[in-house]
């Protein structure tokens, strides 16, 4: 058996900052290859997130039509080969978890940043991976637990995938969670 993690299917990410441009690129890459529409959402402020899911391909041919289509409105954008698999729950919402040990946090000006960021946090570490999606104001949140050298290095992953300059808000390691902070988490 092997510790190699399932591979999980192409993921693309758009992020515009207007909704009608937003569902306009989702048209496009729906008509421009194979995908499927995994989650379209307002996001607070008045932008738009698309996910699509599909072969690395077909979900590169239909990003790029979403680009195109959406041209100076696209905040942010991008691709995961082979998102890791607990990436989509993350991303619908928190995911119980029994007990909370280490806690780590990324905190992102936008959404795709921190789903991104999501996606290799997870891959990095032996980590539970709670949520990585949108949270009020518009900002990106990931939220993750585990032992916490595993919670390190997963942060530290997480945060190195957040390239553009200003979009990083915060990096929390908390090494020893309260248990009181379960139920706000989880």
């Amino acid at each position: 058996m092997s510790d190699t993690p399932p591979r999980g299917p192409a993921i693309g990410f758009l992020e515009t900052s207007s909704i009608a441009r937003g569902i306009e690129a989702s048209d496009a890459m729906l008509k421009k290859a194979d995908v499927d529409l995994l989650l379209t959402t307002i996001v607070p402020r008045g932008k738009y997130l698309v996910m699509i899911g599909g072969a690395v391909a077909d979900v590169e041919q239909a990003l790029h039509a979403g680009i195109e289509s959406a041209g100076p409105t696209v905040l942010d954008h991008f691709l995961i080969q082979n998102a890791h698999p607990q990436l989509p729950a993350a991303i619908r919402g928190r995911v119980k978890v029994g007990e909370l040990e280490a806690v780590g946090m990324i905190e992102t000006k936008e959404v795709a940043s921190a789903i991104y960021a999501g996606d290799a946090a997870a891959k990095a570490a032996a980590v539970s991976l709670i949520e990585a999606r949108n949270q009020p104001g518009g900002k990106g949140l990931v939220v993750l637990t585990g032992e916490v050298g595993a919670v390190r290095a997963a942060v530290s992953a997480g945060v190195a995938t957040v390239k553009k300059e200003g979009m990083l808000i915060a990096e929390v390691v908390i090494p020893f969670a309260h248990k009181a902070l379960t139920p706000t988490l989880t």
